[in-house]
């Protein structure tokens, strides 16, 4: 019999994004305990707090669950790269920081689906609740609120405002806030950081909460399966240092692991696919197909420029680059290792009768095009000027799946994105990398920009551009919708309240909710779920 560890009126799985936005909001009356559990350990890490270091924890074991998929037809065959925080703020303490809620047309998309209060009016209070933008208030940011959201117009490489420009004279408009009346246009990017720090989920909302008795934190502790009485979720089993213990809920399990991990949890404790479940060998509780399944994300490429002009390669390049760019963060946490790599970017249409921007761009002031296959050296980059543009297609048609591939917890599950397996998914990523070149050849940019390094002035016709992405391309780390938000239980996992379809006690919030991806980044989207969550929890424990 598996010892009880202890009781709590809630118990979370997962300290990412949404889990540390959950035990805040969940323990800030004092009226209810609750238990935050994660995979990983401190997120009190140089690198993880320094925004440019994030180029060193891509790799790194020792927080990052380092997934890859399976071979991926659509990528002509290749295993994609699929990092995954497995650390206190989970994918936000190892992201690029790039503050989007999305366009507010993909809310009411998921309103319109049947899932009452998520329209764009229903989850605008929310996100501004969450905000701290240095912005200041006004209809569409929020201020006074725990995440504090940089402005980095002010500070951006000079690069960044050319790109801008260029974007301009390309027949775009300059959007100033991405997040306000309007996604659509080119500009300067918010991140989540504060006086040079990544501003994390964990920093923003798990360490204020922490100081408060009626939380406990359990880390570097691995849910393994959830315990049933009936059909109600009475608790979770855990292992810690190879001990198999159980945390038992009054109230509610919440998971909050991830796109990857939340559905891996539900299939391991016999909730997904039956005839899947049985064939990995674990006792179906009940057949729920659409568990693992109706995986959506955003794919990038990356056009690499040779420039004219010093870029971020000059500042970081030689050891003295490093030396001045290190005292200027550690004395005054600015310059250049305080931002995102993403400092310009936009949402624009490819094609005028788009109804909304179907392309998300992104401009590095930096290049890592000479970068040995399989590294992510951010610090050290091509011995030359030289930038990037990159771009992911808003929408994606492609449905994904991932699936356990054993009733062993510590086996990475199946991961199948079929990459550009949906209904017009080329097409978009065939007039994005067209857009790219014209954007380059406005004057802004093509006066300051020598050659085309990737995928090289060579390569023009569709054919080739195609086989191009298709070799090049690969995840911007959006993962979503495998545990999808909706009425029938056949083709969703929970409600519109998030309660899982077939259970009592069993909830969740994260991205693995999202009925369809948002256009654009979604570590915000994903805090924005996790705070309706816990208003619903709270409301339902106070019987409204």
């Amino acid at each position: 019999m598996v010892e009880t560890l202890a009781t709590f009126d809630y118990v979370i799985v997962g300290a990412g994004s949404a889990g540390c936005v959950l035990a805040d909001y969940l323990t800030r009356s004092g009226r209810h305990s609750v238990a935050i559990i994660e995979a990983g350990g401190s997120d009190r890490k140089l690198f993880v707090q320094m925004p440019l270091g994030y180029g060193k924890t891509f790799f790194d074991r020792s927080i990052n669950w380092n997934y890859r998929t399976e071979p991926d037809p659509g990528l002509n065959g290749q295993q994609d790269f699929w990092p995954r925080g497995k650390i206190l703020g989970g994918s936000g303490s190892i992201n690029a920081m790039v503050w989007i809620r999305g366009d507010a047309r993909d809310f009411d998309d998921w309103a319109s689906e049947g899932n009452s209060g998520w329209s764009y009016r229903d989850v605008l209070p929310v996100f501004k609740d969450l905000e701290d933008n240095e912005a200041g208030a006004d209809t569409w940011r929020g201020k006074g609120g725990p995440l504090h959201i940089t402005d980095q117009s002010r500070r951006c490489h000079p690069l960044a405002n050319r790109f801008v420009a260029a974007g301009v004279q390309a027949g775009f408009r300059h959007n100033r806030d991405f997040n306000g009346e309007s996604q659509e246009g080119v500009g300067i990017y918010q991140i989540n950081t504060k006086r040079g720090l990544r501003h994390s989920a964990a920093r923003a909302f798990l360490r204020p909460a922490l100081k408060r008795k009626n939380l406990t934190l359990f880390s570097e502790v691995l849910a393994t399966r959830l315990v049933f009485e009936g059909r109600r979720v009475t608790g979770i089993e855990v292992e810690r240092a190879g001990i198999r213990q159980f945390i038992r809920a009054r109230g509610e399990v919440i998971l909050a692991a991830g796109a990857v991990n939340s559905p891996q949890l539900l299939q391991l404790s016999g909730i997904g696919p039956y005839a899947h479940l049985a064939s990995v060998g674990i006792e179906p509780r009940l057949d729920s197909p659409a568990v693992g399944h109706h995986l959506q994300d955003h794919l990038g490429i990356n056009y690499v420029f040779r420039a004219r002009t010093p870029t971020l390669n000059q500042t970081l390049g030689p050891w003295w680059g490093k030396a001045r760019a290190g005292i200027e963060y550690l004395l005054g946490g600015s310059g250049p290792l305080s931002l995102s790599l993403n400092q310009g970017g936009g949402f624009v249409k490819t094609r005028p009768e788009a109804e909304r921007p179907n392309i998300q761009l992104y401009f590095q002031a930096i290049s890592t095009h000479e970068a040995k296959k399989g590294t992510r050296p951010l610090l050290y980059p091509d011995p030359y000027p030289g930038f990037a543009i990159g771009l992911s297609s808003c929408r994606p048609k492609a449905r994904g799946s991932i699936l356990i591939r054993s009733s062993d917890p510590c086996d990475a599950p199946a991961i199948r994105p079929n990459a550009y397996g949906g209904e017009g998914d080329l097409e978009d990523m065939l007039d994005g990398v067209k857009l790219i070149r014209r954007i380059v050849s406005q004057p802004a940019l093509s006066e300051i920009t020598d050659e085309e390094l990737a995928p090289g002035k060579a390569i023009v016709s569709d054919e080739q551009l195609i086989d191009d992405f298709r070799s090049r391309s690969g995840t911007v780390y959006h993962a979503c919708g495998t545990a999808r938000m909706g009425k029938d239980p056949r083709q969703s996992v929970v409600d519109d309240r998030l309660r899982v379809h077939g259970f009592s006690g069993l909830r969740v919030a994260d991205a693995s909710v999202f009925p369809s991806v948002v256009s654009g980044n979604t570590n915000a989207p994903t805090m924005m779920v996790a705070a309706k969550a816990s208003t619903m929890i709270l409301e339902e424990a106070d019987g409204r």
